[in-house]
């Protein structure tokens, strides 16, 4: 029901935005929001001319997306935004083989079944930015090369298409000779060394059959996007002409990978990153960072996002512009009713929410905002009778080492369990588990513990 709703909320957002972004130079947006690195010849004046077709291929290797995936996303977003047709493409053939372009090795091959449940779960979630309903004629569309390629036999394919594209111009790839030449690597199998020509057949077929003149991805897919572009003219003649647009590979202020924490990506479904860590890692952006990021992953105007920049500048204690970021991709990605849990779960953690809002945490939400904070296993048979509270935090817990240094700090009025100070006649027992499960002990103003109660 949350999904749907988030839907429709967007589709909402979008006819909102659209008439806000008509007659949209789709390059010169892009170019103020820092999403351009390259733009081959004639592009601009293509799009000026009509509505052109373009897409951006996603892998399909996980169930769903995550953060990495967004700027090619919200270039598609953008180009439907100022008229034209996006085309995401999910790339079920391509994914059987593993594209080089920025890696040392050579990644795992899925089967047919696993790639197109991943297929359904990117469909949902791409619905979220990209209007696949409407009548209009720049209707966004869904495709999986595995579609036409899976009965493309091996000579056939090395007969139509190899034929075209010489060995010399493959070698010449910057992704084929960092692979090739890098230190203790293991060289490239012939399988993803023909990962370009399958990629450039793609973008043949989809001009064929689309019209889809323009493929746009990563800086590190140019390569790829061009041998596409050259095997359109190469197989069709000189006069046909295909595009290809590049954006920069995100980065963070200290060097680090975009989208990567300490336990691995951001992912859009909330089964594998809570809106609560999907909020957090907006929220902790660098001020350097947020004020890049804001120009690429919200749709806020230029003007919005100047006077935000203004007022953050003016104080940057508030974080005014990793709120404003923080806010926007959550409510595209998730709701408003989880941006305002989220927001919630932030108060908890810093000392200023409340014994409710601590309770209508779900226990994903619950465990990431005590992610890091020393976790006490008991059993739950031991609540089935009230305990004293000074027993509790000693004998069965040991967050004190003895009753006395317990009861000093409850006499000071130092210690909570769910957020609710505490006495040295409280007593603690099932009904003081939060999602059946945990309680949640504080000493002082930042000392957390958690009790998890099996």
């Amino acid at each position: 029901m949350q999904f749907r709703f988030s839907v429709q909320l967007n589709r909402l957002i979008f006819a909102n935005k659209l008439i806000e972004h008509m007659n949209v130079n789709f390059i010169e947006e892009l170019s103020w929001r820092g999403m351009i690195h390259d733009v081959s010849p004639g592009t601009e004046e293509q799009l000026l001319k009509e509505m052109t077709t373009a897409y951006v291929g996603i892998d399909p290797t996980a169930d769903s997306l995550h953060i990495g995936h967004l700027v090619g996303i919200m270039m598609l977003k953008h180009f439907q935004l100022a008229g034209h047709r996006p085309v995401a493409l999910v790339g079920g053939a391509t994914g059987m083989i593993g594209d080089p372009s920025g890696k040392s090795q050579e990644r795992n091959l899925l089967d047919e079944e696993t790639l197109r449940h991943n297929q359904g779960c990117l469909q949902k979630q791409l619905a979220m930015f990209l209007d696949f309903e409407t009548s209009a004629a720049n209707r966004a569309e869904l495709v999986n090369n595995y579609d036409w390629m899976k009965d493309y036999g091996f000579l056939a394919f090395i007969r139509d298409i190899g034929k075209h594209i010489t060995v010399n111009y493959m070698m010449s790839k910057d992704s084929v000779k960092k692979r090739l030449s890098a230190e203790g690597g293991s060289g490239m199998s012939f399988t993803e060394f023909t990962y370009q020509l399958v990629q450039g057949y793609d973008f043949l077929y989809l001009y064929q059959h689309w019209n889809c003149k323009l493929q746009m991805g990563g800086s590190d897919q140019w390569g790829n996007i061009t041998t596409g572009t050259e095997l359109i003219r190469r197989k069709l003649g000189a006069a046909e002409n295909a595009y290809a647009i590049t954006c920069p590979l995100i980065t963070k202020a200290d060097g680090g990978k975009f989208g990567k924490t300490e336990s691995g990506n951001i992912w859009l479904d909330p089964e594998k990153t809570s809106p609560y860590a999907f909020y957090q890692f907006w929220l902790n952006c660098s001020d350097e960072d947020a004020e890049k990021y804001i120009k690429i992953f919200t749709l806020l105007s230029r003007q919005e996002i100047e006077t935000l920049v203004a007022q953050h500048q003016e104080a940057p204690h508030l974080r005014i512009l990793q709120k404003a970021l923080a806010n926007e991709v959550t409510i595209r990605v998730h709701s408003e009713d989880a941006l305002r849990q989220a927001e919630d779960a932030s108060q908890i953690l810093f000392g200023k929410g409340t014994t409710e809002a601590l309770k209508k945490l779900d226990e994903a939400t619950l465990l990431s905002v005590f992610e890091g904070v020393p976790m006490v296993e008991i059993s739950k048979d031991l609540l089935n009778e009230p305990i004293d509270i000074a027993s509790f935090l000693t004998t069965h817990t040991n967050i004190f080492p003895s009753k006395g240094e317990a009861r000093r700090m409850l006499k000071e009025n130092g210690l909570a369990i769910n957020k609710e100070k505490v006495s040295e006649e409280s007593t603690i027992g099932l009904s003081d588990l939060l999602n059946n499960k945990y309680i949640l002990v504080q000493k002082g103003k930042k000392n957390y513990f958690l009790i998890i109660a099996a």
